[in-house]
């Protein structure tokens, strides 16, 4: 559910804007953050019935890499759709590699060679999704989960075992982990 901006992918934090479809991109002005380096916690909800619910926790799986395929097809936004700075849409088109892959993630290892230095829009934090589409940060994790789903279907298919692993991976409690 954002746009094909996920860049980068590494230890514990990786980029979910690669799965934002062009009928979310929000209107908003991109600004540049500084990360948060807060871990997402378990929430639960009670509704009517009187049960609690288990809300997902986002959370990025090192060696995925799926929201690094940068070049995605004409259902996913565009960077001129989803920045208002062109220096922005500049930087993101020459992260794209020939091959449709962030040219900073190396394939083999299945990570991001600029990770600590990537740009704020390869990072799924709640600022980056409000600046970026407008998300408030009580629905961050939804939204997040619900991006990195999308990209991991499109990138590795329904069947992937990437898609299994971080099915599991929301699913299951911060301690867990």
């Amino acid at each position: 559910m954002f746009p094909s901006l996920a860049l980068s992918t590494a230890p514990m934090s990786t980029m979910i804007i690669s799965a934002t479809r062009r009928s979310q991109v929000s209107p908003l002005k991109a600004k540049k953050t500084e990360p948060e380096n807060k871990r997402p916690t378990t929430t639960s909800t009670s509704g009517f019935s009187g049960r609690t619910t288990k809300e997902l926790t986002w959370k990025c799986l090192e060696g995925c890499g799926a929201c690094c395929k940068i070049a995605k097809d004409f259902s996913f936004a565009t960077p001129d759709e989803i920045f208002d700075d062109p220096d922005d849409v500049e930087l993101y088109r020459s992260m794209i590699g020939d091959d449709g892959w962030c040219i900073n993630y190396n394939k083999a290892t299945r990570k991001c060679s600029i990770y600590s230095d990537r740009p704020y829009f390869c990072r799924v934090e709640p600022e980056v999704f409000r600046s970026l589409y407008g998300i408030e940060e009580k629905k961050f994790n939804k939204e997040a989960c619900s991006c990195c789903i999308d990209t991991i279907k499109t990138i590795y298919g329904s069947d992937s075992k990437e898609l299994d692993n971080f099915n599991r991976a929301i699913r299951s409690s911060p301690s867990s982990s």
